[in-house]
């Protein structure tokens, strides 16, 4: 007899909260959560990276913690730092005492400032830990990351060791703006995140915008489908989606072939450059249209 997999259970979890995962998401989600493993989401841009972890830490209740990299990128900032300004006030509070109490006091917890690796791990809940574009940060962050997500545990040379009130659910994200290290997808679970197909696309519109047509969720479903599929520079993710159902339920456009040139007016919700603009004419956008059922 095979095994049940509760995958369907993570699915309507996230729906609850208006995130509508396919199926392997939702088992992937279910692994980390099972095999307390870090998950990387990799995928092109806009196809909802990102929103997974809000919807994880929705649907848990808990706290999000977002970590969002870039080049250069260094421990102080992604880890902790010390509040220097209220060290020097404390020193110059303290002139004539002893040396070594006032170091000691100076390097308490008091003048600890949590970044977001540190305070992911010293929740009393579990926190959704989000690094987002982890593949813009340095390969040499990338092995600091790899340490911690290991042992979640943080030296501090003043302090001491730091180990994990919690163990947060971790995310990572990346565009595959670089290749990312073996010893960093080794460590992870993996997991392909790419534009969802018509029907999904349908479902997460009608989710967000509980008001609108069914019918014309499935028309915009199926005409962003299309403009995806045209040679363009940045092709639309699916917030630009929503952005563009909104507008047209706010319209009350009922079906698209009914106005034509609003399509077509409304587009730059889609569209986010000048070279994307001069391609989609109103003679593509009208091709489009006749496919849309």
């Amino acid at each position: 007899m095979p095994v049940r997999i509760p995958q369907e259970q993570v699915a309507t979890q996230l729906a609850a909260v208006g995130y509508i995962p396919d199926r392997d998401l939702a088992m992937a989600l279910w692994l980390m959560e099972s095999l307390k493993r870090p998950l990387l989401l990799e995928g092109e841009a806009g196809v909802g990276k990102t929103e997974v972890a809000r919807a994880l830490a929705h649907a848990h209740d808990t706290r999000l913690i977002r970590l969002q990299c870039y080049e250069g990128l260094d421990q102080s900032a992604a880890l902790y730092e010390w509040n220097y300004q209220r060290q020097l006030l404390a020193i110059k509070a303290r002139e004539g005492s002893d040396a070594s109490a006032v170091e000691e006091h100076i390097f308490s917890e008091t003048y600890l400032l949590e970044r977001p690796l540190l305070a992911a791990i010293r929740q009393d809940k579990p926190a959704v830990l989000l690094i987002d574009e982890v593949d813009r940060a340095d390969e040499e962050f990338e092995a600091f990351l790899l340490e911690l997500l290991s042992d979640f545990q943080v030296s501090i040379p003043e302090l001491g060791t730091i180990t994990a009130t919690t163990i947060p659910r971790v995310i990572l994200t990346s565009n595959g703006t670089r290749e990312l290290s073996d010893a960093l997808r080794r460590r992870c679970l993996y997991h392909y995140v790419d534009y969802p197909d018509v029907d999904r696309e349908a479902r997460i519109i009608l989710s967000r915008l509980p008001g609108i047509d069914t019918d014309l969720a499935l028309q915009i479903a199926n005409m962003v489908s299309l403009i995806r599929k045209e040679d363009l520079r940045k092709s639309p993710g699916v917030a630009e989606t929503l952005d563009w159902a909104a507008t047209l339920a706010g319209l009350e456009i009922r079906h698209l072939r009914d106005d034509p040139e609003t399509v077509h007016e409304t587009l730059m919700c889609l569209i986010k450059t000048a070279e994307d603009t001069a391609r989609m004419t109103r003679e593509v956008s009208d091709r489009l249209l006749g496919k849309v059922a």
